[in-house]
């Protein structure tokens, strides 16, 4: 089914066209603040500024990137993506949301408006090269503190500011940017799920209910390292039968639950030979839901087990919170406009939520906002190997313009 004044064969065309420019054997390579992120965003800087319509492009103190076109009103719903990428990525994170964004405003820029229209390219969503996410839309968005970022080095020894410095942002004027929201009404992101769920209902879109709150702590147990020959069964305080006690617990508790997670990512031990039990482990505990109340029931359970555990296993536990956010809901008026788009194109819709963070997560406390998914097989992101299927692109391309539409006249 085509959706009027759009072509989204163009944009699949135009996606592997990126990839063939800034991508090799081993996947994308556009990690942000390099000259491969920059040759990125000069190829498209390129396509919109052929576009008719788009009255304004500007770089903005985060280093973001913006076109507008101008409607009867000064409100603006905005279409919001990044073309950056992790090392060795995939074709389409990131860069099927700009891309989709720019077919849509090729399809809509030259037309009448009830309200503008704008694209954002975020900087740095991913954070791949100094660790700090959603960069360029949480300085927008207000919520960057530069003292927390200003000590980040990459693996090169590279200090953020300098890098910043070279692409021409400055770190203490970055949340200036915050006055690019003024006028906003809206935002609207399209993104790959990223996960297995609709491919596994066999469905080509879905509709994003909001981001998961998560808690990520260290856990850490102590009890007392001593030789495997020597020591018997029962007499050992090994810290990583504690942590891996635990860890279990922590995966079933999840697997109790509807539609949350949990998850050891990393786990290290001491002293680590293979002539001994360890008498400490470390281990860390991701956990995510939608719903405050689960995530803090989730919490608490997991600390209840480790207590109980390593009363069990005769040793010591701690806790150590290293991260945090709460769960973004999103628009509920919103997601109702975006569930009519991708049933008017697809036939058939599913609401979920997305575990990873996305910059509409920065946008969600600020104004109206939701995001549509196109399935990813097998759910693989991050990787050389994420794909989608071309005609689900295109499918995804024509839901986001017939959800630009209703919510340009909803904004009126």
């Amino acid at each position: 089914m085509q959706t009027e004044g759009v072509d989204a064969r163009r944009a699949v065309d135009e996606l592997k066209e990126l990839a063939e420019l800034t991508g090799g054997p081993d996947g994308a390579r556009r990690v942000a603040w390099t000259e491969e992120w920059e040759k990125a965003r000069e190829w498209f800087r390129g396509k919109l500024e052929e576009i008719e319509g788009i009255t304004e492009i500007e770089t903005d103190e985060a280093g973001n990137v913006w076109a507008t076109a101008p409607g009867d009103s000064e409100k603006a719903v905005i279409l919001g993506g990044h073309i950056d990428s992790v090392p060795n990525g995939g074709w389409l994170d990131g860069a099927l949301n700009v891309v989709g964004a720019l077919e849509v405003m090729r399809a809509l820029a030259p037309r009448q408006r009830p309200v503008a229209l704008r694209l954002v390219d975020w900087a740095d969503e991913e954070g791949a090269r100094f660790g700090r996410s959603l960069f360029g839309s949480s300085a927008t968005a207000g919520i960057l503190d530069p003292e927390e970022v200003r000590g980040l080095k990459d693996k090169d020894g590279v200090a953020l500011p300098d890098a910043l410095a070279e692409h021409g942002v400055e770190l203490d004027r970055m949340n200036e940017s915050h006055k690019q929201l003024e006028n906003a009404a809206a935002y609207l992101e399209l993104h790959i799920e990223q996960g297995p769920v609709l491919e596994r209902m066999d469905l080509p879109l879905g509709v994003v209910l909001g981001t998961f709150g998560v808690e990520r702590h260290a856990v850490r147990f102590t009890g007392q390292h001593a030789h495997s020959g020597s020591t018997p069964m029962d007499v050992r305080r090994d810290a990583f039968i504690a942590a891996a006690r635990s860890a279990i617990e922590f995966r079933d508790d999840a697997r109790r639950r509807d539609d949350v997670r949990a998850t050891t990512g990393f786990v290290n031990v001491s002293p680590a030979i293979v002539t001994a039990f360890n008498g400490w482990c470390e281990m860390s505990l991701d956990q995510r839901a939608l719903d405050p109340e689960v995530l803090a029931s989730m919490l608490d359970a997991a600390y209840d087990a480790t207590e109980r555990i390593a009363t069990e296993e005769d040793v010591s536990v701690e806790w150590e919170r290293l991260w945090r956010i709460e769960p973004i809901l999103f628009d509920e008026e919103l997601i109702g406009l975006a569930e009519e788009a991708v049933n008017e194109v697809a036939g058939t819709s599913h609401r979920l939520p997305s575990g990873p963070l996305h910059d509409a997560a920065s946008m969600a406390p600020l104004m109206p906002t939701v995001m549509l998914f196109v399935k990813s097989l097998r759910g693989l992101s991050h990787t050389k190997d994420e794909d989608t299927p071309e005609e689900d692109l295109e499918l995804s391309v024509q839901a986001l313009h017939r959800l630009a539409v209703k919510t340009m006249d909803w904004a009126r």
